[in-house]
């Protein structure tokens, strides 16, 4: 299901009831608008298809970690999923718990799991041995074991990209499926360790759920075993993310069938489960804003080339993703095809390509759709670049939730 928070009206753009003209004229660009009702929608879809289902849902800040989305997710009742003790602070700035947040990723340092335990984390998500063995260090030295949850690897290929397909036996990702129960039976003899679940993830921007339903049934029946057999006290099967979005305009992932999906793995495990949504939640709900700077008939291509670059959106040059761009206000006329491109010194730095549109004119606006994951928390300031305003849109009032980064932000911190 679309979110319709970003509508057309009389020709032209608009975010909920404010045009992102005005934004434009008023914020500058690039920008990164996001919608508090397109939030919200997919919030409350995910969390009326889980009714009744035993659950917490941990969004994952990986994706977008600004603090004003934070807040909201927060008020929302979400717990959250972090890699790093840097999205840790940001959780806790915002009013997140340690206490419902998960760790996951596979280079924790020592420093990280001592902080992220000194805190109160609710789970760690482990993905080796060697970390597990960190792990019971720290937990030793603060004396209280730590709660963990193996990132089991089940090789089940979640037919997505392969820089996001994380559950096949050849990704640096999780423990081998086989080697799991062993290593659970060995953690139980450490003091510095308790085991409270198993976790599962097998990629992102999943639009077919069949992968997804496979890898948690064989997941599952390993949480069931350890739990039962080898008598673990386990209590939370960690189903991991990865719902996908339309990104050329068609449905994304079905989310009902999604919850009923873990509504029967939950009833045959009895555990209660954790899932770590990202994109789904926040990925429609922004626009990235642009301004056309110039035209250029090439030999073989006509390129728009505008103030947004691959270092403000990486997804396109690093994924060959598609994200759809509309037009801020309608043109008439005959459509051509197009390169849209931005200013950065790279080849690669294409934000769309071979897209046919009526050709926009100098100072045009142009929203790049789809652009709330992995947008802004991907940005760099490769060439010098300073990053893009954020803007959150609630009704017909905009505020700023991030600053434009301004020339001297570039170099603070260094010394000539």
């Amino acid at each position: 299901m679309k979110d319709l928070s970003f509508t057309l009206r009389r020709g032209s753009l608009y975010v909920e009831d404010v045009p992102l003209a005005a934004l434009a004229a008023q914020f500058g660009t690039p920008t990164y608008v996001y919608s508090t009702a397109a939030l919200e929608g997919a919030w409350r879809r995910l969390a009326d298809a889980l009714e009744g289902v035993p659950h917490r849902v941990c969004y994952s800040v990986k994706a977008n970690g600004n603090l004003a989305l934070l807040r909201l997710f927060t008020s929302w009742g979400s717990g959250f999923d972090v890699v790093s003790v840097g999205e840790l602070a940001r959780v806790r700035k915002a009013g997140g718990r340690a206490a419902d947040t998960v760790f996951s990723g596979v280079g924790k340092t020592r420093e990280e799991l001592l902080a992220a335990h000194a805190a109160g984390l609710g789970m760690f998500n482990v993905e080796s041995a060697e970390e597990l063995w960190m792990l019971d260090a720290v937990g030793r030295e603060l004396g209280r074991p730590a709660p963990f949850a193996l990132r089991v690897n089940p090789d089940v290929d979640a037919r997505t990209h392969r820089y996001i397909s994380t559950g096949l036996k050849t990704s640096k990702f999780g423990v081998a499926f086989d080697e799991a129960r062993e290593l659970y039976r060995l953690a139980r003899r450490r003091k510095g360790l308790v085991a409270v679940g198993v976790d599962c993830h097998i990629g992102s921007q999943l639009l077919d759920l069949r992968p997804l339903k496979a890898a948690l049934e064989k997941v599952g029946g390993l949480y069931t075993l350890l739990r039962d057999e080898d008598r673990l006290p386990l209590r939370i099967l960690d189903v991991g993310g990865g719902l996908g979005i339309g990104y050329e305009g068609g449905p994304g992932a079905d989310v009902e069938r999604y919850g009923r999906m873990l509504a029967r793995i939950a009833r045959d495990t009895g555990a209660e489960l954790v899932l770590e949504p990202g994109r789904s939640l926040v990925g429609s709900a922004g626009v990235l804003l642009t301004r056309v700077l110039y035209r250029k008939e090439g030999a073989k291509r006509t390129f728009v080339i505008v103030d947004a670059g691959m270092n403000d959106l990486l997804r396109p040059s690093l994924y060959e993703a598609h994200h759809e761009v509309r037009p801020v206000k309608v043109r008439r006329g005959t459509e051509v095809a197009v390169d849209v491109v931005g200013p950065v010194c790279e080849s690669s730095d294409v934000l769309a390509s071979n897209r046919r549109m009526v050709l926009p004119k100098q100072e045009d606006l142009l929203a790049v759709m789809d652009a709330g994951a992995y947008g802004m928390s991907m940005a760099s300031n490769y060439n010098a670049r300073p990053r893009p305003a954020e803007v959150l849109v609630r009704g017909g009032a905009a505020r700023v939730i991030r600053e434009r980064e301004k020339p001297e932000d570039l170099w603070r911190g260094e010394h000539a």
